[in-house]
């Protein structure tokens, strides 16, 4: 299990810290990442990577001469967050336009995409490439839908030494995307993982068995079968992968990965097998690499991706490159990048309120805080329920947004800001700390409802209904679920509809409050017969059927929290 830890919580973060004062030579902590500490000249494309944490050696360590110029950083298992990836890409941008590259995971996708447009509207070229490697997750036919796993090395690598080379950025976009393309990787997991604080793995893999197809999240494999013998493991591994062999290709790059767990002398004994194994099918591995490169925390397992090399990628493969995880080549002649400033958090200022918005924006502080002391209470269920086809996060991921929320508001009343800043702000630091999917999500939910408040005025019962609705319509532009796709979508559409119509007919907010509170739990129980569609639960869509869905859930025990609330709180009527 993970065992060294103080805060929970701030795991992340400080070993981000512990990282970068042991590799200063290579890296520089900023807020929500790293950057490059060595000079980089102006005008070079910039290669920034990122995902969640609990993975090292990625994302950071793949930053330094020849491979990435920055990487965001999440927490562990989560999407970091819109605001993390603008702010790191800024550090990293000398003008010559960004690569983002990440993995294909739902909040990534989110996170990510926005951050890009962002820069764009600030005037960064930036250009997306999710990576796509895990030949698991999805069907030859669908490879858009797969995700990201190991592989994200070799199609980094490329990018980066091109980046490096001087090349431009549509070159280093197209040899990007090439090397995605010609990309695969099949994992298997001997045990699961443990997050920070957790008393339990987020799932188990039986004696003498090996669990099939597994996420780098703490998601378990697609099935189980008896453990194997090295060799027997490692043909399976090559079979999985040269199934997608393209026509002609005569020389691969392999990287045998290990999960966390693994002993390197284990890999060293696969590896005899998967050599033999990829000469018997006529093919010569360039430069192979074996070690710890995306990990799992603690988990038990291993992965193998292989690139199917042609001139281009082979020398780009080959370049030197000097980062903590992969020292390739000649050494690369670099000096000190000038000092930094790193972003500061700039007080918020406020314009002036009335009286009876400050007292709706008290309220509105109060019920955060209301819905922290719940999630905080569910936040253990909530991982259970997530981890039974997911990363087991949601909980952890819900009660940071929602303490970051809390925070935010009550530093907004103390201000003096009216209901509108507050409810604004408060989705801005849910989305900012919580991360993943669940974070860009409640923090859109909560900036959206707060468009229909004022400073200048009282909340009103008719502008907490169109609130709602906002909310929604937001949510499923941005994150493109629908109801039936097994999301917080199928809970919260219940809980609008209800409660316009109930508003509609002439009740009063609390009344209508209540019911679509009623509908939304409802709803998120009836989840548990559906078949997700989107985001880490698809690849596991048969462990999901009979379990309803955490962010349903979670939607579900808010709403209930907030029928509660209202019936005590006339400033919210």
């Amino acid at each position: 299990m993970t065992t060294i830890h103080d805060a929970p919580e701030d795991f992340a973060t400080t070993a981000l810290a512990g990282f970068c004062a042991i590799h200063a030579r290579t890296v520089r902590l900023v807020k929500g990442g790293v950057v490059r500490s060595t000079a980089v000249a102006k005008g070079k494309v910039s290669l920034v990577v990122g995902g969640g944490s609990g993975h090292y050696p990625a994302f950071a360590g793949y930053v330094g001469p020849g491979f990435a110029d920055a990487a965001v950083a999440g927490d562990v298992f989560a999407s970091p967050s819109t605001a993390a990836v603008a702010r790191v890409c800024r550090h990293a941008d000398k003008g010559g336009g960004i690569i983002l590259g990440f993995g294909n995971y739902a909040g990534d996708v989110l996170n990510f995409g926005v951050a890009a447009e962002r820069l764009r509207a600030e005037g960064i070229d930036v250009r997306i490439v999710p990576v796509t490697d895990d030949v698991a997750s999805a069907a030859s036919d669908m490879v858009a839908k797969r995700r990201g796993i190991a592989g994200s090395v070799l199609v980094y690598k490329v990018a980066g030494a091109a980046a490096e080379a001087g090349l431009g950025l549509d070159e280093v976009e197209r040899l990007t995307r090439l090397a995605n393309a010609r990309t695969v990787s099949f994992g298997v997991a001997f045990d699961g993982c443990t997050l920070p604080g957790a008393a339990s793995p987020l799932f188990t893999v039986p004696d003498a068995k090996m669990a099939l197809g597994l996420g780098i999240h703490g998601e378990p494999g697609i099935r189980e079968e008896d453990m194997p013998t090295a060799a027997d493991l490692a043909r399976l591994l090559v079979d999985k992968l040269v199934a997608e062999r393209p026509e002609g290709t005569r020389k691969v790059a392999a990287l045998l990965n290990g999960l966390g767990a693994t002993k390197y002398e284990e890999l060293f004994v696969l590896w005899q097998g998967v050599a033999a194994e990829l000469a018997a099918h006529g093919l010569e591995v360039v430069e192979p690499e074996a070690g710890e490169f995306v990990t799992s925390l603690d988990m038990k397992g291993c992965s193998l991706s292989l690139m199917w090399l042609d001139e281009e990628l082979e020398r780009y493969w080959r370049a030197p490159s000097d980062a903590p995880v992969l020292r390739k080549g000649q050494i690369i002649a670099v000096e000190p990048a000038p000092s930094m400033v790193d972003e500061a958090d700039a007080e918020a200022v406020y314009e002036p309120a009335s009286a009876p918005s400050r007292a709706g924006g008290a309220c509105v502080a109060s019920l955060l805080a209301e819905m922290e002391s719940m999630l905080n209470t569910n936040g253990e269920m909530l991982g259970r329920l997530d981890a039974i086809a997911g990363d087991g996060d949601h909980g952890q991921g819900m009660s940071r947004g929602a303490a970051s929320a809390v925070k935010a508001a009550q530093g907004a009343v103390a201000a003096g800001a009216g209901a509108a800043s507050v409810l604004a702000a408060a989705g801005d630091a849910w989305a900012d700390r919580a991360g993943g999917t669940s974070g860009v999500l409640w923090g859109l939910l909560l900036r959206a409802w707060s468009d229909v408040f004022r400073d200048d005025e009282a909340i009103k019962a008719h502008s907490v209904v169109t609130g709602a609705r906002l909310a929604l319509d937001g949510i499923t532009r941005l994150g493109g679920a629908r109801p039936g796709d097994k999301t917080l979508v199928d809970a919260l559409v219940p809980f609008v509809e209800t409660l316009e119509r109930e508003s509609a007919a002439g009740q009063s907010l609390p009344h209508a409050w209540q019911a679509a509170a009623k509908a939304a739990r409802a709803a998120a129980e009836a989840t548990a017969s559906m078949t997700p569609r989107l985001g880490r639960a698809r690849p596991l869509a048969e462990r999901s059927i009979g379990h309803p869905d955490p962010g349903a859930v979670s939607l579900a025990l808010c709403a209930e929290v907030g029928a509660s609330f209202l019936g005590t709180h006339p400033a919210l009527t």
